[in-house]
């Protein structure tokens, strides 16, 4: 992290610091992750931490007065010194996998840092921002949303200098109702952006009145367009998050490769091989109707002559239409002619199949089921708990 002087944390809180100390190299929530000049924030009642945190290295600890607003206004100061720029990304599916290869372009050419794995949150985004050192030149955060506003907080305080929107799709509706009232919070990152600064989005009717700005340059993706390079992964759902990673690292001025090796985040498109030449695709981070498909689309491909078994976990905050959604897939499943599936959870029944309630029990008849050879995929929304699926068969 750009040091920090301490002056500049202690109105957020209780500030507990080392006699000498008056600057913090770094900022972390979770006192094991603490090295020799941290500030430990001690967010969620963390204070029990603090002891251990200062043991480990830390400079400095707060008890802030108000967790995300604390750790909005570190990132903030964090921003205000550096000179990189900044790339807010999101988008209803394919934020991390964008994320990951516009990182893998990235990397090669500039001093590039991305958020670990799934960090889009009020607290993941602050730990991002404040991974910045003196020398970087790009950073790229992931923003997540549940609700109207949450991404005009992020943008707040990332202030990004690109901002990509992957698409447009049915998650969260939960929280809001409609796939407009979706493109409008997605759009907020839109509304973040500083004059010249790029926005990145899909060719989505949606997003049009969102896109009149004049002190903005607006780069379309090209969703037709061919990748001009190898890439070290075949699934078809990977073409869109590329063409718009491509698009990205273009504006940027990044010169592309002649061959793309990326490594996707934990739990999305994680192979692993099992018994008797099988293969096991581990992609239960989260899941929504257009997520689904695709993981099932590529499935298919990915299984060849294998006989092939999906755990299916439901797919969770989609609002009262939450019942056809599912059906959908289950119908899906049965077009695809997939040969065995496990439902998980209450509205996964549609899915057809072995139903069981939880993802203990699928583990356990997932590990009853499983021949040698099999192809197996494992895709359900982060609250279902599929990831003990395949942590149980790969044990």
């Amino acid at each position: 992290m750009i040091p920090l002087e301490l002056s500049a944390v202690e109105p957020l809180g209780k500030l507990i610091a080392r006699p000498w100390a008056d600057v913090v190299t770094g900022m972390q929530v979770d006192s094991r992750r603490i090295e020799e000049g941290d500030l430990f924030v001690a967010v969620g009642g963390g204070e029990d931490f603090i002891e251990h945190a200062l043991a480990r290295g830390a400079s400095a600890a707060l008890v802030p007065t108000d967790d995300f607003a604390a750790l909005a206004a570190i990132a903030g100061a964090v921003r205000d010194r550096s000179s990189a720029r900044i790339v807010g990304i999101t988008g209803s599916t394919g934020k991390t996998s964008t994320k990951d290869i516009l990182f893998a372009l990235c990397a090669p050419h500039r001093r590039t840092i991305a958020n670990e794995g799934n960090y889009n949150t009020e607290i993941g985004v602050p730990l991002t921002i404040c991974r910045i050192e003196e020398d970087t030149e790009i950073c790229i955060s992931e923003l997540g949303m549940r609700g109207a506003g949450q991404i005009a907080w992020l943008a707040s305080f990332v202030r990004p200098d690109v901002g990509v929107i992957t698409n447009i799709g049915p998650a969260h509706l939960e929280f809001l109702g409609s796939i407009e009232n979706i493109a409008r919070a997605k759009a907020e990152l839109i509304d973040g952006l500083p004059p010249g600064g790029i926005a990145v989005v899909p060719d989505e009717p949606l997003l049009e009145p969102y896109l009149t700005r004049s002190d903005i340059t607006v780069k379309r993706v090209d969703a037709s367009g061919p990748i001009p390079f190898e890439t070290s992964y075949t699934s078809k759902h990977q073409v869109q998050n590329t063409l718009t990673a491509i698009a990205a690292a273009e504006v940027l001025e990044i010169p592309l490769p002649e061959t793309l090796n990326v490594e996707f985040s934990k739990f999305r498109e994680e192979e692993r091989a099992l018994p008797g030449d099988g293969v096991l695709l581990n992609d239960c981070y989260n899941a929504n109707p257009v997520s689904m498909r695709a993981a099932l689309e590529h499935f298919v491909v990915r299984a060849g002559d294998r006989r092939r078994v999906a755990v299916l976990g439901e797919m969770l905050e989609l609002g009262p239409g939450a019942p056809e959604y599912h059906r959908e897939i289950g119908a899906f499943v049965q077009e695809l002619g997939i040969e065995h599936v496990i439902a998980v959870g209450e509205l996964a029944r549609d899915y057809g199949g072995d139903w069981v309630a939880t993802a203990a029990e699928a583990a356990e008849r997932l590990r009853t089921e499983l021949r040698p050879g099999d192809a197996v995929l494992v895709k359900g929304s982060l609250g279902v708990g599929l990831a003990v699926v395949a942590e149980n068969l790969t044990a």
